[in-house]
Parts: structure tokens; C-alpha cells; sequence
């Protein structure tokens, strides 16, 4: 019984362990769907960061390489543009 609820428990814990799914903006690299070139050269897995003004502020992007060569947004941050 005490297993039973231990791996409950492991499984209700790892759940939440999902990250969850960032959605493209305007700027965005994937916005409107992949882009027309693939990165042939590039390894599966390279992490790329895109960055782009987004309403007053800098939005910095992480992608990573797909199998399929497609570009997987998986983090999105922002920073206030500073004037001088």
C-alpha cells in the first residue's frame, strides 16, 4: 500500500514538472508559422536566442533545433529598453 501511494505521489510530482508552452508573438522567429529556410548545417538540439523589440520593451527569445530541422520556441523574456 505504502508503494501504491509513493508512486501516486512520483507521478502527481512529475506532472507538474512540464514546462509550459510558450506561444509566438509579433517579431517572434516563428510567428506565422516556420521559416522558409532550414538550418542544414546546424546540429539537432543547438540552442539559438532571437532578440527583437515587443511594445516597448526587448523580447529575447530561445529556440531550439527540432529533428524535423523546425525551430522550437521554449523561453521568452523581457527587459525594459533603457534611454539615454
Amino acid at each position: 500500500m505504502k508503494m501504491l501511494i509513493a508512486a501516486a505521489l512520483a507521478g502527481v510530482l512529475l506532472a507538474g514538472c512540464t514546462t509550459p508552452q510558450v506561444d509566438p508573438i509579433p517579431g517572434s522567429i516563428t510567428y506565422g508559422g516556420q521559416p522558409r529556410t532550414k538550418l542544414t548545417k546546424s546540429p539537432v538540439g543547438s540552442l539559438l536566442t532571437h532578440q527583437f523589440n515587443a511594445d516597448g520593451r526587448v523580447a529575447i527569445e530561445t529556440y531550439v533545433l527540432q529533428p524535423d530541422r523546425s525551430l522550437k520556441l521554449i523561453d521568452r523574456r523581457f527587459r525594459p529598453i533603457w534611454e539615454e
